[in-house]
């Protein structure tokens, strides 16, 4: 173990060249946001789990090495974890680096708590409108049932 001195901090991961870093995750929610990407499984996956947080005590972070979220990923991201940040890696260098924004409209993501609606009855992709306040709430545009997310 190297010794340290006081202003100086021991990195613990590694950068990635090409990728996608998710910061500032809920702590403990790293495993189910990488249940929710897909194309990860031939990539180097870096994820550190309830790690220091200057601005939130604990956090999540996931590297992924040659990837970047799809819309519907980075939807479902807003809602797992409304105060996560994303940046991409080209090269070495960050490119872009932004807070998630808490979609207001929905796709394929969830299932309709309402056993009649006919996203439950047919072969019909779900759709939902987002509520976001206190707790974030899908509302069906199809049957009008309300459901709050649960991370």
């Amino acid at each position: 173990m190297p010794i340290l001195k006081n202003n100086m901090e021991e990195k613990k991961v590694r950068n990635i060249i090409n990728g996608t870093v998710i910061d500032h995750i809920k702590p403990n929610c790293a495993m189910k946001v990488l249940s929710i990407l897909k194309d990860i499984d031939q990539e180097c996956l870096i994820v550190c789990i309830n790690t220091d947080s200057k601005k939130y005590g604990r956090k999540d972070v996931i590297k992924i090495e040659n990837k970047f979220l799809q819309e519907n990923e980075y939807n479902e991201l807003a809602l797992i974890s409304p105060e996560a940040t994303i940046s991409m890696i080209k090269d070495g260098k960050i490119t872009s680096k932004e807070k998630v924004k808490t979609p207001t409209h929905i796709k394929g993501i969830g299932k309709c708590k309402n056993p009649r609606c006919i996203t439950n009855c047919q072969d019909i992709e779900t759709e939902f409108d987002v509520e976001n306040g206190d707790k974030i709430i899908l509302r069906c545009v199809y049957c009008e049932s309300t459901n709050e997310y649960k991370n």
